[in-house]
């Protein structure tokens, strides 16, 4: 079993930055593919980016592929979302996931997840 919390969401203008940050507790974190995953309102939660337990690859949707950088500290059980040149369009809930010994992109994939975090970016 692991919990997770996310944090770092706010309100923030087309082109600035938000960290997130998402704290682990109840197990092994070095164990875990971690995920970001996001949902606005009325669409699906979808993926945005993933770091391997293994060896610290990194995976991006297209969409946020070189805006956002997804990287993990395991001493501190904490997985960060550093999100770049914010557009409205990145406005949604995000949510990380965790998943053992595994990294996926799929949604369904991922066993736990946090309560969210809101982002919401301002035209």
């Amino acid at each position: 079993q692991v919990q997770l919390a996310e944090s770092g969401g706010g309100l923030v203008q087309a082109g600035g930055s938000l960290k997130l940050s998402c704290t682990a507790s109840g197990s092994t974190f070095s164990s875990y593919g971690m995920g970001w995953f996001r949902q606005a309102p009325g669409k699906e939660r979808e993926f945005e980016a993933a770091i391997s337990w293994r060896d610290g690859t990194t995976y991006y949707a297209g969409s946020v592929k070189g805006r956002f950088t997804i990287s993990r500290d395991n001493a501190k059980n904490t997985v960060y979302l550093q999100m770049n040149s914010l557009r409205p369009e990145d406005t949604a809930v995000y949510y990380c996931a965790a998943a053992l010994r595994r990294t996926p992109t799929s949604f369904s994939s991922y066993n736990y997840w946090g309560q969210g975090t809101q982002v919401t970016v301002s035209s």
